[in-house]
């Protein structure tokens, strides 16, 4: 028995330490950012750094205003989430309510499977196939745009949304249905009015995941999306999203100097971004609780 209790205790211990690591790395990482992102505040000022609309960090004078990096990945973002959202919710329901056993056994895991597919694979695909295309069909000088990260990033997302929807909507119990045909609903109406709100945190959950990896996507949006840290006036113009900027300059910017601590900031940001969307999604998914009676 001592024997035993002692195991436990052993265990215990080896669980609390490995939970505690994560919250120590991650504090690690926020102390990192913070002392070495917040120098360039001090120097040219948060506004100015947040709202200037010019990134020469190579000239002289430079100039660190990051809200043409900060919108680049907006548009990517945003044009990603039109992609993958219809695609992935879509795709959850087919296999959810539509798809037989067989064909779910078969397309569950393949488009699972995409999700595994390494970044650098999905950019060469976009630099290869859809840059060119994209160059013919709207007779651009180059098809390396906001439209192409957008595309290809919202092809990368979607397995992630598709995966936690489809598992979202697995778990509605039967009964919710059977009560919904019993009081003379359709199929339709079932799914949009008693199926979808019922797994809506799950789905929630999916897409803010999803877009999360869109925004915090690097290799691909540093080969397709162009790399011009200019405003974009429409999605047919290239960006340079604030991860691609990172990637591409950390390697160049003299270490301690006033582009290096800028990128520091850019990442601090981009931390921040995130750090709301997964603020955002923990809201809806409690909202969501709440309403179907399941938070205590």
């Amino acid at each position: 028995m001592a024997y035993r209790r002692i195991k436990e205790q052993a265990y215990k211990w080896i669980f609390t330490i490995l939970a505690f690591s994560s919250l120590f790395f991650l504090v690690g990482i926020v102390i990192v950012l913070f002392k070495e992102g917040t120098p360039i505040f001090q120097k040219i000022g948060f506004l100015k750094f947040i709202f200037g609309r010019k990134w020469y960090p190579t000239y002289n004078p430079p100039d660190f205003g990051i809200l043409p990096l900060i919108l680049g990945s907006l548009w990517v973002t945003v044009g990603a989430s039109l992609v993958c959202i219809p695609l992935g919710v879509g795709s959850a329901l087919y296999l959810n309510e539509i798809a037989g056993f067989k064909q779910r056994q078969f397309l569950k895991p393949v488009i699972e499977l995409l999700a595994s597919i390494p970044s650098v694979v999905y950019g060469f695909f976009g630099l290869v196939v859809v840059t060119p295309f994209l160059q013919r069909l709207f007779n651009l000088p180059t098809g390396m745009t906001a439209l192409n990260a957008s595309l290809i990033l919202g092809l990368m997302a979607t397995p992630t949304v598709c995966s936690i929807a489809e598992d979202a909507l697995s778990y509605v119990p039967h009964s919710f249905r059977e009560a919904s045909f019993a009081v003379g609903a359709d199929r339709w109406q079932t799914l949009t009015r008693v199926v979808i709100p019922a797994a809506g945190s799950g789905i929630s959950t999916g897409i803010i995941l999803g877009m999360s990896r869109a925004i915090g996507e690097t290799m691909t949006v540093l080969m397709v999306a162009g790399g011009a840290a200019v405003i974009p006036g429409t999605f047919l113009e290239p960006v340079r999203p604030m991860t691609a900027a990172i990637a591409a300059e950390m390697g160049e910017a003299p270490m301690g100097g006033s582009h290096y601590h800028a990128l520091f900031a850019i990442a601090l940001i981009l931390f921040l971004i995130t750090f709301v969307f997964n603020i955002i999604a923990e809201i809806v998914s409690r909202r969501f609780r709440i309403k179907l009676g399941l938070n205590g």
